[in-house]
């Protein structure tokens, strides 16, 4: 569909959220988290270690979990990259970030207009980065038997402790993700179809809403 789809009258019915491309990297995004997260929780402690029985067993859960957090930064890394401007926090994204009462409350008229994506979504976005590069960088250090011998012991413990403490971060906060997405209905809806209904996008992103279908400010 056109980015913007009018009906016969020349009023907005539904907006383009997504395009093909960004929809395949965020469900590919998907499993490979959840391949990473499942396989290094079968690492993690023996009470799960019956999740190995997904991969073939302990050995192959070693050898595969390493690949899969790789493939999983890949595909972030994808989007991120093309999500990055509209994630810049802007002087409103504060103001909405400081009336987090409202927002919990769902008292939506006394929040400021938002863009693409609200303040708590690119608080969310730029967390994501940062615990995507340290699940990489501390991944390196204990990666047997590739390069775990490059590293100290020390380093090699310290950066395993810190992974699992990203790892967890991570997890909890995809589960926060999934929760808010299955909430806010309409949301599920852009990342399966590509597009949103008008009234959505003008209820939950209004800057946004306008600079796509060219529409004044209402006063």
């Amino acid at each position: 569909m056109r980015e913007v789809e009018r009906d016969a009258a020349g009023n907005v019915e539904f907006v383009e959220r997504y395009d093909a491309g960004m929809r395949i990297a965020h469900w590919l995004l998907a499993v490979f988290f959840f391949l990473a997260a499942l396989s290094g929780l079968a690492l993690f402690h023996p009470a799960m270690a019956w999740l190995t029985n997904l991969f073939g067993g302990g050995p192959w859960t070693r050898i595969l979990h390493p690949f899969l957090g790789l493939a999983m930064v890949i595909a972030f890394a994808y989007l991120a990259a093309h999500l990055v401007s509209e994630n810049i926090l802007r002087d409103y994204d504060y103001k909405w970030l400081k009336l987090g009462r409202d927002v919990f409350a769902n008292r939506h008229d006394n929040l400021p207009e938002q863009g693409k994506y609200n303040a708590g979504q690119k608080v969310l976005y730029w967390l994501l980065v940062l615990l995507m590069l340290v699940l990489l960088l501390t991944g390196f250090l204990f990666w047997r038997p590739w390069f775990a011998q490059y590293f100290p012991i020390w380093m090699v413990r310290a950066g395993t402790l810190l992974h699992s403490a990203a790892a967890a971060v991570l997890i909890i906060i995809i589960i926060g993700h999934i929760y808010m997405a299955i909430w806010t209905v309409g949301s599920v809806r852009a990342m399966v179809q590509g597009y949103v209904t008008a009234r959505w996008a003008r209820y939950h992103h209004a800057r946004w809403y306008r600079d796509m279908t060219k529409e004044e400010r209402s006063s």
